[in-house]
């Protein structure tokens, strides 16, 4: 029985990034960059305004107004200037420019004054009129503007290959001029629930039967993390189903087996992937819930899956997935940043454990402050999903024999 960390590395071990594509960027979103990025435009593109109002000389606000001097600053309005527009007319000694938000700065100017601060007022003999600026008004040159190539300059690279594209991403990739981008491939899973004793979710179980929840559950999981799903439903505990099922499944990139994976009689999985051609890598996990887990490789000229035997009850079911089959589809979808380390968090409330393996417990994780406070949810078992609904992350207990006290500091990880 291999313990969690050793397990780990073999899944990791075995994964491989898939295939680079390139997609149009509004299909980009949750994918992974696969190349490097560089801009084709300094940004901005022009020195700018960052408010609506006025384009000015700071040399001009040099005379600073006294009690005996208390007249505001006027300056003669020369032009106007609107997003998307490109000023003519050079700034000089008394002139201001009307400027809207994000468009270009005249030649001369080094402030922008917001409107707030302005009084405009017609004049005769000048088209645009004369705006006056409060003697109380302190200007800094630069100020509310921002210089062409501030925040990117041509040729620099934005995005570096690994890179999630989140919505942030994508913007960014829209400002530098891409329209397709090229990202990881997309995961495909494959998720098959088997027992005699499952059904679909919209009949009435008889007796001894049970509604399948893994399947959606792990279908749902899969596609919240980013992969593109097969449902396979629900296989009998019978050779020839599985067999007929798994092949279907072994063409997709991953393919996720709930249940069957035990050492009951009626747990066949195992040996239909060996007649099928799976090479097992490894058998139990040193890991409550979830010690079943199986996991292998299938491999030929045209495809290369990875294959989860996932425990029948839901919690193991998902503990296992989110532990080892996301660290898989990590590495497939082309991910470069480590996985997160467990995220340490107070104990609120006592806890006893016991039992000779690690215990992912189903919790809830809040912050007060800086301060992360975890509190495991009541919890009946490995087949408690109602348990899973009320939990957002897994207190995580090492083995042996203890009793925690409240306010004690335990690792724990977020669900996906």
């Amino acid at each position: 029985m291999l313990s969690i960390e050793d397990a780990l590395t073999l899944v990791r071990e075995t994964a491989r990034p898939l295939p680079v594509e390139s997609v149009p960027l509004g299909d980009a979103l949750g994918r992974t960059l696969a190349e490097d990025v560089a801009s084709d435009c300094d940004v901005p593109p022009h020195d700018k305004a960052l408010v609506d109002g006025y384009a000015v000389r700071s040399v001009d606000f040099q005379r600073r107004p006294t009690r005996d001097d208390p007249m505001p600053v006027e300056l003669a309005v020369v032009e106007e200037v609107t997003a998307g527009a490109v000023p003519t007319v050079p700034l000089t000694a008394g002139h201001a420019t009307r400027i809207m938000t994000g468009a270009p700065l005249p030649p001369g100017a080094d402030a922008v004054i917001m409107v707030e601060d302005s009084t405009w007022q017609n004049e005769s003999g000048v088209p645009l009129g004369v705006v006056q600026f409060q003697s109380a008004l302190k200007l800094k040159p630069e100020m509310n503007l921002m210089r062409r190539a501030t925040s990117i300059r041509q040729g620099q690279v934005v995005l570096h290959a690994g890179s999630e594209l989140r919505p942030a991403e994508i913007g960014l990739l829209a400002e530098v001029g891409r329209r397709d981008v090229r990202v990881a491939g997309r995961p495909r899973v494959a998720v098959l629930a088997t027992g005699n004793e499952l059904v679909d979710a919209g009949l009435t179980p008889a007796a001894g039967q049970i509604r399948n929840s893994n399947g959606p559950m792990l279908l749902a999981w899969a596609r919240r993390l980013g992969a593109s799903t097969i449902d396979l439903g629900i296989a009998r505990d019978d050779r020839e189903a599985i067999t007929r099922r798994v092949s279907e499944g072994l063409t997709a990139d991953v393919l996720l087996l709930s249940g069957g994976v035990s050492a009951g009689v009626l747990d066949l999985v195992p040996e239909v992937l060996q007649s099928l051609g799976v090479r097992e890598l490894f058998h139990k996990v040193d890991l409550r819930p979830g010690r079943p887990l199986w996991f292998g490789v299938h491999e030929t000229e045209a495809t290369r899956t990875l294959v989860f035997g996932l425990p029948g009850n839901p919690v193991g079911s998902l503990v296992c997935s989110e532990i080892f089959v996301s660290a898989a589809l990590r590495r497939l979808a082309g991910h470069s940043a480590a996985e997160p380390p467990p995220l340490m968090a107070t104990l609120d409330g006592e806890y006893h454990q016991r039992g000779d393996r690690p215990t992912y417990h189903p919790a809830r994780l809040r912050h007060e402050g800086a301060t992360a406070i975890v509190e495991p949810v009541v919890w009946h078992g490995s087949g408690d999903l109602r348990a899973l609904a009320e939990a957002n992350c897994w207190a995580i207990f090492p083995p042996g024999e203890r009793h925690f006290q409240s306010g004690e500091t335990i690792p724990c990880r977020p669900m996906e």
